[in-house]
Formats: C-alpha cells, structure tokens, sequence
C-alpha cells in the first residue's frame, strides 16, 4: 500500500438507515418509542427481580442478566442512532465508534451464553425438579453468568483491537448505522483475510455452540414432557418453557436470517434491517414476552406498583 494512501482517520461517516428526508421525522419517533419502552421495559426488569422477594430464584436471575444485556447493546446503539436523525452529518469520532463496537460486541456474545444458561435452567426445573434448588446454587448460577460476561469481553476486546489497531486508508464512510465490524473491514488498508477469519471463527462458534445447547436442553425437554402422564404436568412444563422458547426463537431466527444467506442476495442493507431488528426490536420484545406471558412477573409488578402506590399515598 503506497504511503499517501494512508491517511490518519479521526472520524467516520455513518451512511445511516436511510438518505430519504421525508422519512427521517417518522423514522425518529418510531425509533425513540422502541428504544424507551425497550429502556423502560428492560430497567424495570432488571429492578423487579432484585427486589422482589418471590423472583429470587434461578430463573429469574438469569432473566435479570438477560434484561442487563439487552440493555447494554441497545444502548450501545440506539442514542447515537437517534442522534443521528437530527444532525446534518452522521459523524462518530474514531475512539467513540472502537467503545460502541467494544460495547456492543461484548453484550451481544454475552446474550448468546445467557440464553444458553437459561436453557439449561428450564432443562433442570423440567426435568429434575426435586434436585432444582441443588442443582443451580447460586455458585452455579454465579459461574452460569461469569463465564459469558468474561468470553464476551475477551471476543470483544480481541476484535475492536485488531480492527482499530490497523490503518484505515482515509475513506471514512462506513454503509451502516453504527460501527459495525463488516462495514469497518472495507475502510483497512492492510489485507483483511486474518481479521475475517478471526470474526467467522467467534461468529460460528458463538452461534453453534449456544444454539446445540439450546436446541439438546429442549429435546431433553422435550422427552421429559411427552413421558409425562398428567396433562396438568405437561401444561405447566410448557408454561415453565414457553416465554424464553420464544425468546430463543425470535433471536437465533434473525440471526441465522442474517448470516445465513446465499451472498447473491446478501447485502448491507439486508444487513441494516437484520440489525435492526436485533439491537432495537428484540430487546423491546424479550421484557414484554417475559411480563405478558409470565404470572410470576405480572404478579410482582402488582405488588411493586400497589407498595409504590402506599409509599406516595
């Protein structure tokens, strides 16, 4: 690469959703609606199972790391994003898009193990009930959550480094939303095959592995309930299952959307609405799929709202 092709890059452009004016004013409400009920939905998560007494189990305290990681990457995306819709220019600063790619990288692997952990959870209620308090201690649940905050910090930290620690050639524009690692590759100077590869490897580890523990909690699961002889048992197996099933569900089936796609049809703007729909929709959905479909939470918001209530009244 010749040297005046390296120019030192102290901002990007961000291409954003869309270059359409009239779409900007509606685009921005509609995002900032999502991204406060996502906020407000995933605080009140976190809140109502710390502090009240009857979802200090397990369950509940994985729901809680869930909510936290939901959190931590919409957040990582969602105020620059919204930001960006009143700008004239889309502009991020070079140290502020390496923390919102390290952000980002380390809740979102993070959210991968949780949802694992959660499985093996369900799997452990469902199929050895008597032994569940045994079982998952809260040594293990503690080891269950440590292990996915501190892979995704080492994923994040091994990739933000390697991509901001080569030369950008000076062409800042980046085709996307927020600092993404595929749209920042085309912007390198130097041969980007070694960073690729490291980015596949953690990518289809990070899918395979927490999707095979998923998928083999769940036949077990599976098993257990069609061996079940009450139909009342069954009903409440399902129950115990359903909203993280759906959870699970929406969340592996947008990403295995994105990143299993012929390349034909594979572009970035494919890419902006897979994005889109897992840094911002996603963590909308996971609090509402867990209150509306779970009495235990419902529950506990009554009791939360009715003590608010007798404080103030």
């Amino acid at each position: 690469m010749e040297k005046h092709n390296l120019t030192v890059v102290n901002e990007f452009i961000l291409l954003g959703i869309t270059d359409r004016p009239d779409l900007q004013a509606p685009l921005l409400g509609l995002f900032l609606i999502i991204y406060v009920t996502s906020l407000v939905g995933n605080l009140g998560m976190i809140i109502l199972t710390k502090v009240d007494s009857k979802l200090q189990t397990p369950m509940y305290f994985f729901l809680r790391h869930l909510a936290l990681t939901d959190l931590g990457y919409s957040t990582a995306v969602g105020p620059k994003m919204l930001a960006n819709f009143v700008v004239e220019q889309n502009t991020i600063s070079y140290c502020f898009c390496a923390t919102q790619l390290a952000f980002y990288i380390v809740f979102i692997v993070t959210e991968f193990f949780i949802l694992s952990a959660m499985s093996y959870d369900r799997y452990v209620a469902v199929c050895n009930p008597l032994l569940y308090t045994v079982i998952m201690s809260q040594r293990v649940c503690l080891v269950l959550v440590a292990i996915p905050y501190l892979y995704g910090t080492f994923v994040s930290l091994t990739v933000t480094i390697r991509i901001f620690t080569s030369p950008f050639c000076g062409f800042n524009v980046i085709s996307h939303f927020y600092c993404d690692c595929l749209p920042l590759l085309p912007l390198l100077c130097s041969n980007t095959h070694e960073i690729e590869l490291i980015i596949m490897i953690f990518s289809v580890f990070n899918l395979i592995s927490s999707l095979v523990i998923v998928l083999v909690s769940y036949l077990l699961i599976l098993l257990a309930i069609l061996r079940m002889k009450s139909s009342e048992g069954r009903r409440k197996a399902f129950f115990t299952c359903g909203s993280h099933l759906t959870v699970v569900t929406v969340f592996y089936g947008t990403l295995i959307f994105m990143y299993v796609q012929p390349k034909s049809s594979h572009s970035f703007d494919t890419d902006k609405v897979a994005s889109l729909f897992y840094t911002l929709i996603i963590p909308m959905l996971n609090p509402l799929i867990y209150s509306l479909r779970n009495k235990d939470v419902k529950y506990a918001l009554k009791r939360t709202w009715k003590n608010v209530s007798n404080i103030f009244s």
